[in-house]
């Protein structure tokens, strides 16, 4: 069902279309962009509260699981907290991830423009590049990462690439913005190249097998230009030695073997690896609910203290996977609350994705397809969800995605 009926007109298009292009454009040359639109969502669902629940009430099929998945996770969280006495500082972000529902409803009664948000992805994967190159080629910084870790920056960096690979998808028609898109696709992954951030090409990998199956339908020359340029640059990338992205990948199989055999634990694979040793120990003793992370870290020194664990894991601040971190502090229940929100989102998308790229919502469920697979993919070596920034990026742009889905009228909306 489309949402003419709770269209607002042109001031509300406008303004919601620009909100969709700030999310990305800000989200890596600011601190405080993010949560802003996040903010600005907030209120503009509020102000137009009637409309606003008309949207959903009239979508709540098709949005129900989702908006579920992160309602049950955050009050699983909260409920954690309480039960523990713990700190309710956790509970902040999967309140705001579920608040981002906001961005759902505007982009629902406002019927936002797509190349908004294609517009802004390109720019700020331009601007990320821009920043993260003056950082290494003119500072000297070996892994740059903005104002933020190199990890976190590369990560979305690539995430903003492959946002504006849908939006080239989409606007292929417009030779401009298809010319627009291309750079930012080509920028993003020249963006994360610089960090030396290796967690992203996992993400590339899972990006593929939704993508390849579908490139013939997609029948535009520029697209497949595109795609070639890309697979040039990372392939540039591993041949060039002043990038060092073959090195990393050579010290990281030195260093799991490193850690394998008994030797040093203080390299980037050896402490993910005693981390997740860590983890495990930690699963084991309390796999149904976990505990609370201060309560994990505490057990973790005294795993150290009977030597059971280098003490060097008390220095990082999560368990550098996802999956394991939700493990450790949510045991099983609250590991498949989490999984949810990654899973119930990858459903949406991949229905409406189908095998029709002209169908109005394809470029829009790649799109979401792509965010989620992304997250996928960087959780496996990082917890992406730690920051605030990386936690609201991805539930904004999931609940932001999906109504440009509901919402797809025709070809470039």
């Amino acid at each position: 069902m489309n949402s003419n009926s709770t269209n607002m007109g042109a001031p509300a298009r406008n303004w919601i279309g620009a909100l969709a292009f700030l999310l990305p454009f800000l989200s890596l040359v600011t601190l405080f962009g993010v949560s802003l639109v996040s903010f600005l969502f907030l209120i503009s669902a509020l102000i137009w509260f009637k409309p606003s629940r008309d949207a959903l009430r009239s979508h709540w099929p098709q949005v129900r699981w989702v908006v579920l998945a992160f309602l049950l996770y955050f009050v699983f969280v909260q409920g954690c907290a309480l039960v523990r006495g713990a700190s309710m500082g956790p509970v902040e972000k999967p309140a705001r991830m579920f608040l981002a529902l906001t961005a759902l409803v505007a982009v629902l009664v406002s019927n936002a423009p797509r190349r908004a948000l294609w517009w802004g992805a390109s720019t700020g994967a331009l601007a990320s590049l821009a920043f993260i190159g003056w950082q290494r080629l003119a500072l000297h910084i070996d892994r740059p990462g903005g104002l933020i870790n190199a990890i976190t920056f590369g990560d979305l960096a690539l995430l903003l690439g492959l946002l504006s690979l849908a939006g080239a998808i989409d606007l292929r028609a417009s030779r401009r913005e298809t010319l627009l898109c291309g750079a930012g696709v080509l920028a993003g992954l020249a963006a994360s190249i610089l960090t030396g951030t290796r967690g992203g090409w996992i993400s590339l990998l899972l990006v593929a097998l939704v993508l390849a199956p579908r490139v013939r339908m997609i029948d535009s020359r520029a697209l497949s230009g595109l795609l070639a340029a890309g697979l040039l640059l990372l392939g540039t990338s591993w041949f060039v030695p002043a990038l060092g992205v073959q090195e990393r990948f050579a010290e990281g199989v030195r260093d799991a073997e490193t850690w394998y055999e008994g030797g040093s634990v203080w390299t980037n694979v050896g402490t993910r690896l005693e981390l997740w040793k860590g983890a495990a120990m930690l699963i084991e003793e309390k796999p149904l609910l976990g505990r609370d992370f201060d309560a994990a870290r505490t057990r973790l020194a005294e795993f150290a203290q009977q030597g059971r664990l280098d003490p060097l894991v008390l220095e990082l601040p999560h368990l550098h996977n996802d999956g394991l971190q939700a493990l450790a502090t949510g045991g099983v229940v609250g590991f498949v609350l989490w999984a949810s929100i990654l899973v119930a989102p990858l459903a949406f998308f991949l229905r409406r994705l189908g095998r029709d790229a002209q169908a109005p919502q394809f470029a829009a469920a790649l799109a979401g397809t792509f965010v989620v697979l992304g997250y996928i993919g960087f959780g496996l070596t990082e917890v992406i969800f730690w920051s605030m920034k990386g936690s609201l990026f991805y539930a904004l742009m999931v609940f932001m995605l999906m109504g440009f889905c509901l919402n797809a009228k025709d070809k470039i909306g």
